[in-house]
Order: C-alpha cells, then structure tokens, then sequence
C-alpha cells in the first residue's frame, strides 16, 4: 500500500550515514511506550513534552482526593531514559508542525528536524464551547488539577468549620462532580470516604449537611459498560451516600455553584469528568478529525499522504467495527508498541503491512474501597474481588519500581488503616484561600442565594 514512499523514507534517513531522527511529542502512555520501544534501536530519539514527567493517569484521582502523593503517580522522563544515550527529553510545548520541510516548532522557537513523528499528546476535558466553567469546575488531568481539587475538598471542611452559617455551610459541604464516566464514579465514591473519615476531626461540622452529588446527562452512570455492572454501580454509589442524579444536563456553572434545568445547585467544590476532546494535533497536521478533535490515521496509524508521521493515543481516531477504539490507557500502551516495530522495521528497509489491531483484555473502573466493576466481555466482576484485581493491575502498570512499591505500600497501609494520609493544605497559600472566598462571598451577594436564572447567553445546554 506505501511500500514507494517507505523505500523514499529509508534512503532519505540512511543515505548520509547518520542514524534517522525520530521525535515524539507527548510522553503519555503511547509516546512513552513507543520510546521505550526505539531507544532499543539505532535511532536518535527525541521526546518532547510540556511536563517533564509521565503520569499514571488511572491512579490520579487518588492523588486529588488524599490518598496517595504526587510523587506516587508521576516520574521523571529524563530519569526513564537515563541509560539510553539516544534518547533525549525536551521540556517545551509544540506550537506548529511543517509537513513539507519535516520541523516541528516549539514555544520555545526551537525547531527539531524529523525523519520519523508520532503525535501522541492525548486529550484534554471538553467544556463545549463554556470557557469560563474550568476555572471553576476543573477537570483531573494533571498534577496541578489533582492539587486544585484536594486543596478545594479540604479546604471546605476547614472553612465549614469556622462558620456557624447553616447555609453557608451546607455549601461549602456540597461536593458536586459532573459526569458519570470512570473518572467521576472513582472520584465520587473517594470523596465519600474523605467524608467518613474525616468528619470525626472536626468540631463543629454538621453531618447531616454533607452532600456528595454524581450529576449524569445521560440515563446511567458508566454508560459505556455492561447493564449489570451500570446497574451494580449505581446501587454502590448510592449506599456510600452518593446522590445520584441522571438525565440532568448542566445549563451553566458559576463560581458558587451549578445551573441546572430547572435548578440552581449551590456548591463550593465542583468537578468537570463529562467528556474530552483531542488536543490540536489536527490543527498543527492540518489534518481531518473525528468529533472529538482525534486525528483521523490510516490503519497502521500513519497520517494520509504522509507515512512518516504517525498519530497514537487519545488524539488518533482509529477505526473499528463501533466507530473509533475508546480512549483508554490499554489501546494507547498498544498502539506505542505498534509503532515502535513499524519504525524499526522501516528503518531496516522492510515494510511492515499488518495494520494496528487492539486486544481488548477489559476495562475496570472502581467505586471505592472494597467495591470496583470489571468487564472481560465473556464474563463480569464486581465487589470486593473486582476492587482488589483493579488495585493490583493498576499497580502493576505503573511505571517503575519505586512507583510501584511505594503506591502498594501506601494503598494496602490506607486500606487497613481505613484512613487518609494526605490531609495536608500546600497548594494553596492562605492568602490566596481569602481571596477566593472574598471573591465568593461576593459572587454569593450578587446572586443573592438561592440562585437567579442562568447568566444571559448561558441557556445552551451541555451534551456532557
């Protein structure tokens, strides 16, 4: 099918001696799997990222609500690689890709040359159009979110308690997460195990005020799984103490809380886990995209008409008989190590035909301690077996020892201990904590509680 234009490739990379440049930019799950496939190779490997670590992206949620550290789910790229004397990392951002002269450039005004490129950046949460609602409900991407979030949950228990305000205090204890996908299922069973356990250390917090809300536009939480298991989560949720709330669309997010329908929902702490879209990779290939942003590739994850840049991950649209494979860490893992054969089989002049096929092995998602979900398609698990299968093969995957014995460590000492370890308020500092509840209180007495109808111009509603 391009064994011409892989012929032209291989000439191009071997005719001057020098080993063949290959950059990737992203060091997620498929970027870094593709490296570590290469650095074994003859290549010159370059792997640039805005972050200078990668991300265990299924364990974050534990970091955001003070489970585990940061340093438990993050680890240095440079210090992956450091014995392969081929591979280097850039910390920079792509802003620009030239197809036709092969440079990539970076924010930075650095330009890096191209024999081979993966895209592999991933995906960011989707607001639909709202540029405003992140600064108030934050997604949980990246180590910088998880800290948002953990400072704003604690945080409100702190304020709660220095406020003999019943109102003001019922919101400051109203945790609201948006989108009943994995993410938001794990973060709303893990916050109601904050609650259990952490009530006990306060004084004067009223039990009976806090509200943990799992708000869903669609019919079910965990769309995307078996009935059974649907139907298993929504029972755990709700006898954790989760507030269920399906078919409930948000029109509108403010800083003091959510517009609803038909309902203003006031809440100090708000969450975003409803959707995401690809990052601009499409923009910077000019390339066709899927709804989502996802580059659309050719089966062996080669962009149209051009065979030596390849898209991987969640920012590839890659077809299936269901439309596109899911954006999940098990077919981005895969299509990394795919891409490290296409290119080292290339780079020996041989044309590797077999198109990307992912093995589905299953998905999982957990609720909270002792309670998780799997799907292995011939047969289902949930309960206490399924949450133990979840902790140990998560864990496994981690990237690195260090990571992997310091997160079973923590995660069994939590499990037996039945509390958290992280209860620590460093990412905020006090006066900025003021300034945001000044700003708060202020929003509060312009809305004049409950609240009013939705902004003007905020009627659309959120297909999240």
């Amino acid at each position: 099918m391009k064994g011409k234009a892989m012929t032209a490739i291989h000439a191009l990379t071997s005719a001057d001696g020098r080993p063949p440049h290959i950059v990737i930019v992203g060091a997620g799950f498929a970027g870094l799997e593709a490296a570590k496939a290469l650095a074994r190779t003859g290549a010159d490997v370059t792997i640039i990222d805005r972050r200078n670590y990668h991300l265990f992206q299924p364990m974050l949620y534990q970091v955001a609500t003070a489970s585990l550290s940061q340093a438990d789910v993050a680890v240095s790229i440079r210090s992956l690689f450091s014995r392969n004397a081929n591979v280097e990392m850039l910390y920079d951002e792509v802003v620009d890709i030239d197809l036709d002269s092969r440079f990539i450039h970076t924010r930075d005004n650095a330009q890096q040359y191209y024999d081979y490129l993966i895209i592999a950046t991933g995906s960011e949460y989707n607001y639909f159009g709202h540029e405003d609602w992140p600064r108030h409900a934050p997604g949980l991407k990246t180590l910088d979110d998880a800290g948002r979030i953990r400072t704003s949950i604690l945080s409100a228990f702190e304020k709660a308690e220095t406020t003999d305000d019943a109102r003001l205090q019922k919101e400051l204890l109203t945790f609201l997460i948006v989108g009943a996908g994995p993410t938001g299922v794990e973060l709303a069973g893990s916050i109601t195990e904050i609650v259990n356990e952490g009530l006990g250390d306060f004084r004067h917090i009223n039990p009976d005020l806090v509200e943990v809300l799992l708000i869903e536009a669609g019919p079910s939480v965990l769309a995307t799984f078996p009935d059974t298991i649907r139907r298993y989560t929504h029972d755990a949720l709700e006898r954790r103490g989760v507030n269920v709330r399906l078919n409930q669309p948000v029109v509108s997010i403010a800083g003091n809380g959510i517009y609803l329908e038909d309902e203003f929902v006031p809440a100090s702490t708000m969450i975003w886990c409803a959707g995401t879209r690809a990052t601009p990779a499409g923009r910077w290939l000019k390339a066709k995209t899927a709804r989502n942003g996802a580059v659309l590739v050719e089966p062996d994850l080669s962009l149209p008409d051009h065979p030596e840049v390849f898209v991987a991950g969640d920012a590839a649209a890659v077809t299936c008989k269901d439309g596109h494979l899911p954006a999940l860490a098990a077919v981005a893992k895969q299509q990394g190590r795919y891409l490290g054969r296409v290119i080292a089989a290339r780079m020996r002049g041989l044309d590797p035909a077999e198109p990307f096929r992912y093995r589905d092995y299953g998905t999982m998602a957990t609720i909270g301690r002792g309670a998780a979900a799997a799907d292995f398609g011939f047969m289902q698990l949930t309960g206490f077996l399924a949450w133990l299968l979840w902790g140990l093969v998560h864990i496994y995957y981690l990237i690195g020892f260090r990571n992997r014995l310091a997160v079973f460590t923590a995660w069994i000492w939590t499990m037996l201990r039945l509390r958290r370890r992280n209860w620590l308020i460093t990412d905020l500092p006090m006066e900025d904590y003021i300034a945001r509840q000044q700003a708060l209180d202020t929003d509060r007495r312009k809305h004049n509680q409950p609240g009013p109808d939705p902004p003007e111009g905020e009627t659309r509603r959120s297909p999240h």
